[in-house]
């Protein structure tokens, strides 16, 4: 089993949860050393996602974005640090805030929605800012239609959690924990390089 694999199962084990086949599911891109210095991990969601639960259910699940926040937070906490959200429907209003947080934030967990596909604008704002972030989505992009295959955002992130629906988020948010070295994750940071 390789390093990639091994962290998934273990991240997966420690939330109580089986994965059929994560091979096909996860996909992590990359990660870079990490510190200890969290205080704060900003959860940044675009459009269309607080419909979660009732929007193609099929496809996105039943699972509200409210649960889905109450349960990263309780898990923020637990970890002994604090979590934000911020949920837009509009591209101006998610670059305002990207913009507000500047360089504050040592991590933060983003999925740009259908901006993913269309939003230079976004690169741009986290460009400019140097946000580091993790990118995740509920669907695994490379089983989409063509046009929701390509995102503007995976060459910028820190690493890609795709394809476990709302489960997504708790892997991206292990994954942070991770990357910062977490006294109660299940270890000190990520290493360099490709996996």
């Amino acid at each position: 089993m390789d390093k990639t694999s091994r962290i998934v199962q273990n991240v997966t084990q420690k939330l109580g949860f089986r994965l059929k086949r994560p091979e096909s599911s996860l996909i992590l891109l990359y990660f870079t050393e990490g510190t200890t210095q969290l205080s704060v991990i900003c959860l940044i969601n675009g459009p269309n996602l607080n419909l979660l639960g009732i929007r193609e259910p099929d496809l996105y699940g039943t699972t509200s974005l409210t649960e889905v926040v109450q349960r990263l937070g309780k898990r923020t906490n637990q970890a002994g640090h604090q979590l934000t959200h911020f949920q837009s429907n509009t591209e101006g209003a998610l670059i305002d805030y990207i913009q507000g947080l500047g360089q504050s934030v040592p991590i933060a967990l983003f999925n740009p929605g259908a901006y993913t596909h269309t939003s230079l604008a976004l690169r741009d704002a986290i460009l400019a800012v140097k946000l580091p972030f993790i990118e995740l989505h509920l669907t695994n992009l490379a089983q989409r239609e063509p046009a929701r295959q390509h995102s503007h955002f995976t060459d910028l992130a820190i690493g890609l959690i795709s394809g476990f629906g709302a489960l997504s988020y708790d892997l991206a948010l292990e994954a942070a924990l991770l990357y910062l070295g977490s006294p109660t994750s299940s270890g000190r940071g990520i290493p360099h390089g490709h996996s």
